[in-house]
């Protein structure tokens, strides 16, 4: 029997674009410092939308457009910093200054909701979410985009074949990227994006 898996409003695009050099991965963390001072800032600015988007929907059932736009960009940059990086090293494609959506092998798209629940706005982001965070806490070591957790030593993993042998092993990769989509799906949830509770599976 087949059955129709609706997609999630948050969608996560990851590709894997090899050749990938054999020890850039080793010195990535340096080269992504600009962007790490960039994107303290940008959570900074996310937080205090994300209260705003919460009173406003509290209020209104609405998320203001500007504000889900803007921090949609940010989980945007963030994923596109991990993916390069130690959520994935998926590419060796230097991860573009920007907010927005572009000809980059990693990205993430979040559907605008056109009304939100009033009610479920006070308690999705933290209870209901709960069974979820436990999950995240594994796979990153942390709640939300974070490095740590079974993600880093599968990552790890990766790119210790990557400087032996020069290639990245395709189920590695494969989980790797189940286990960011789940956890980006939680971050989006979180981020009042959605009131789409978000699903128990690694596949989009």
């Amino acid at each position: 029997m087949v059955t129709n898996v609706q997609k999630y409003p948050v969608l996560l695009k990851g590709e894997l674009t090899e050749p990938l050099s054999r020890w850039l991965w080793l010195v990535k963390w340096i080269l992504l410092i600009p962007h790490y001072i960039l994107l303290s800032f940008l959570w900074i600015a996310f937080m205090i939308a994300w209260v705003i988007a919460l009173f406003a929907i509290l209020f209104t059932g609405k998320y203001p457009r500007g504000l889900f736009d803007f921090n949609v960009g940010v989980l945007r940059w963030t994923w596109r910093v991990g993916f390069y990086s130690y959520l994935a090293l998926g590419t060796d494609q230097y991860p573009p200054f920007t907010l927005e959506s572009g000809n980059y092998p990693a990205d993430l798209e979040v559907e605008y909701p056109e009304n939100l629940s009033q009610g479920l706005v006070l308690v999705k982001w933290w209870l209901l979410a709960i069974p979820h965070y436990i999950v995240v806490c594994m796979f990153q070591g942390g709640v939300g985009p974070r490095y740590g957790g079974l993600i880093s030593i599968l990552v790890l993993f990766a790119g210790i074949r990557l400087l032996f042998t020069g290639k990245y092993h395709k189920d590695i990769f494969e989980i790797v990227m189940g286990l960011n989509r789940w956890s980006w799906r939680v971050c989006g949830y979180a981020a009042l994006m959605t009131d789409r509770y978000p699903p128990f599976r690694l596949n989009e």
